[in-house]
């Protein structure tokens, strides 16, 4: 076939990515994106005339990216100015509980001997390497890897690898795995959050995500005027090598004729053909029959008890008084067991949440050097049913009153009454990205086989492809970056080989 058209539904960070390989490859690119802008999950909202980070707000893995714009004909640094954070974030319990983690493990050792105890920062140690153990055992056999299975990862890692697999402990719970590490509860509760990276519950997700804790420590990068730049920048580069985007352009169907697809039908009805999709969109929409019947059954998504965690936010400007914050903020709930029980039992907003704040004006080294109104994050973690359930002003109040009062126990005072804000609870998050009830991180990781449960690039009806954060190696930006480059990948291997 000669010089086959590819039409990509999304241009979210796995479509942008997606595109460029595609393109490079000599295939003709038509990206439609529903909204007005790129960037999917990673999104700036208006508020009091500024814009607000208000989705994915940490850079890490910058070898991602590295790579994507090398094989575009580009260097990363011609396109985005990062600046490497040397502390990864500032955690509290209290006022007078407080603890930074940094780049640097020798210093987080020493603030930990300093917090709980020289026999902690030992132990801290010991799961540094731990969590580089099983990084460094899962980065080609299962991350890189286009669709692993139990059995392939096995094989892949070959005699000498099966220890170190035996060693990551897959079939532990990341919660268990962190008691054997930490006596203090408080590190245990801190280590623990790393689930909630992938939307997942530190008492159901498996040990290996403990990786994340080195993927920190190989960099967190600020991305100089928010996150959107990164999407931005991968559109600007695409679109100058020749792939066309058309934007506010809502997708209602992928057609299909003698069961391979054939194009798009728009919201209009015009129908555009195409010799082959990608679908940059969450797989609960095509699994449930929200791109037209033909495509329903390429992929099983996640039953609504398998979603990941959605999210109650604040995206606010406001002057922030009594707590010392830094680019990234984490206020630790009394009873963390509870609250993800609410969250995945009950299905309701927690009595009382951890907190992330993300102070976007901020970096790591000048806590005390804001003056008046910035631009602040406020997130909480909340259970997936904004398909199911449309949150009262009562239930957000309550939940905003609990979380405002724990950042006024731990020193942070905000005053939401003077401070212009704008709320987005799972059922806007539904709308934003339907049939996921607002999960924002596709199926969640519980259980030793929920990572081998995602779904891969090929889907089960010929010439629809998938990518993005529902779909393996899973979610985040770095991860959604992969799967659009694996997605690529596979549309070649098709073109080269019988499949096609």
């Amino acid at each position: 076939m000669q010089n086959p058209k590819a039409i990509i539904v999304g241009a979210g960070i796995a479509g942008l990515s997606a595109a460029l390989e595609l393109n490079r490859q000599g295939i003709e690119v038509l990206v439609l994106e529903k909204a007005a802008t790129p960037g999917g999950k990673i999104r700036e909202v208006m508020v009091d005339g500024v814009p607000i980070d208000s989705g994915p707000t940490v850079f890490t893995m910058r070898w991602v990216f590295d790579e994507l714009f090398e094989s575009a004909g580009t260097r990363l640094d011609d396109h985005l100015c990062l600046r490497p954070l040397q502390i990864l974030a500032r955690h509290a319990w209290s006022e007078d509980e407080r603890l930074d983690l940094f780049a640097d493990p020798e210093r987080s050792a020493a603030a930990i001997g300093e917090f709980a105890g020289p026999g902690e920062a030992r132990r801290f140690k010991e799961f540094c390497q731990r969590a580089r153990r099983t990084y460094r055992t899962l980065e080609n056999t299962f991350i890189r890897d286009s669709r692993p299975t139990p059995a392939g990862l096995v094989s892949r890692s070959g005699l000498r690898g099966i220890g170190d697999l035996i060693r990551i402990s897959p079939y532990d719970t990341l919660w268990h795995a962190l008691g054997r590490h930490f006596h203090n509860p408080r590190l245990r509760q801190l280590f623990g959050r790393y689930s909630t990276y992938c939307g997942s519950s530190p008492y159901q997700a498996p040990a290996t995500l403990m990786l994340i804790t080195h993927v920190e420590q190989e960099g967190v990068w600020s991305v100089e005027g928010g996150m959107s730049r990164l999407p931005e920048a991968l559109y600007k580069l695409a679109a100058a090598q020749g792939v066309q985007f058309l934007f506010n352009t809502p997708v209602s169907r992928i057609n299909a004729r003698a069961g391979r697809v054939c194009g798009v039908t728009l919201d209009e009805n015009e129908s555009l053909d195409a010799d082959l999709v990608v679908f940059n969109g969450d797989i609960g929409a095509l699994s449930r029959g929200r791109l037209g019947i033909e495509v329903a059954g390429a992929v099983q998504g996640p039953e609504p008890g398998q979603r990941s965690l959605s999210a109650l936010t604040w995206s606010l400007k406001a002057a922030p008084q009594g707590f010392p914050l830094i680019r990234h903020n984490v206020f630790f709930s009394s009873d963390y067991q509870a609250e993800f029980r609410d969250i995945f039992e009950h299905h309701r907003l927690p009595k009382e949440p951890t907190v992330y704040i993300c102070a976007q004006d901020r970096q790591d080294d000048d806590c005390h050097g804001q003056s008046g109104a910035e631009r602040l994050l406020c997130l909480v973690n909340a259970p997936p049913i904004g398909d199911q359930h449309h949150y009262k002003p009562t239930e957000i109040a309550q939940c905003e009153e609990s979380t405002f009062r724990l950042l006024a126990r731990c020193g942070l005072k905000i005053d939401l009454n003077e401070s212009p804000h704008l709320i987005t609870t799972p059922t806007d998050f539904e709308h934003l990205f339907p049939a996921t009830g607002g999960a924002l991180y596709g199926r969640a990781s519980h259980g030793w086989r929920a990572s081998f449960d995602r779904p891969g690039s090929r889907s089960q009806v010929p010439g629809l492809y998938l990518a993005g954060g529902s779909v393996h190696p899973g979610a985040g930006v770095p991860m959604a970056t992969l799967s659009g480059r694996l997605a690529a990948r596979t549309v070649i291997q098709d073109l080269t080989s019988r499949k096609w």
